[in-house]
């Protein structure tokens, strides 16, 4: 069983989440945070996001006022943009079809709100490949936690030790660890500015493409 990543792992999404985190930085009277910045933060959820974007820091809170006000504009800037500039990276249709041809059962993990991930998947024509998708709300814990990768185990009824987590951040390190999962990473993507292999995945992979050929075949 393989377990994807959504944003940064099969989609390109910061230009759409950049758009909305820059309209809702103008309508709250403050200077835009532009898409290299945002680039930088996201990984975490929407609300780290907007977190983030209010500070300009990974870590720091936002006055509780502010976030509150700031949120909702950000929703609904970026469910009416969830999908004009995003795009699948190079490799990641091909590299699906590949495993979905070899038999693998494929599902989808992320921390994006699901009202952002069901119709992004689906625009993209991404939706046919995921026999389950996690969203960052599904569960009550999202990644780093452990949780939705073991409630996607136990939907496939496949052992932790037979299963695959594809990501692009530490985030994905960290729960596929945790959940006892192998880990391959993509070079590309979102992880803060670091190199992803300073977290010491399984193996790190260049296009989605290459991914079946680390992989045993299926019976």
């Amino acid at each position: 069983m393989i377990l994807l990543d959504l944003d940064g792992t099969l989609v390109d999404t910061v230009p759409d989440l950049a758009y909305a985190v820059d309209i809702m930085m103008e309508q709250l009277g403050l200077p835009v945070c532009g898409e290299p910045r945002v680039r930088r933060w996201i990984g975490n959820g929407a609300e780290r996001l907007v977190r983030r974007a209010l500070t300009g820091s990974d870590d720091d809170e936002p006055d509780d006022a502010l976030f509150k006000r700031a949120y909702p504009v950000f929703l609904e800037a970026y469910k009416a943009h969830v999908c004009h500039l995003s795009r699948p990276y190079p490799g990641v249709l091909a590299g699906l079809d590949s495993l979905q041809q070899a038999g693998y059962p494929l599902g989808c993990v992320t921390n994006k709100p699901a009202c952002f991930t069901e119709p992004l998947l689906a625009q993209l024509g991404l939706d046919q490949y995921f026999q389950i998708t996690i969203s960052g709300d599904t569960l009550p814990r999202k990644k780093p936690d452990p949780a939705p990768l073991l409630h996607a185990a136990d939907f496939f009824a496949t052992p932790p030790a037979q299963s695959l987590m594809v990501g692009d951040s530490i985030n994905d390190v960290q729960a596929a660890r945790a959940a006892g999962f192998l880990i391959v990473c993509v070079s590309y993507g979102y992880n803060h500015g670091m190199d992803i292999r300073e977290s010491s995945p399984d193996a790190v992979i260049d296009s989605l493409e290459q991914l079946p050929q680390l992989l045993p075949a299926q019976a």
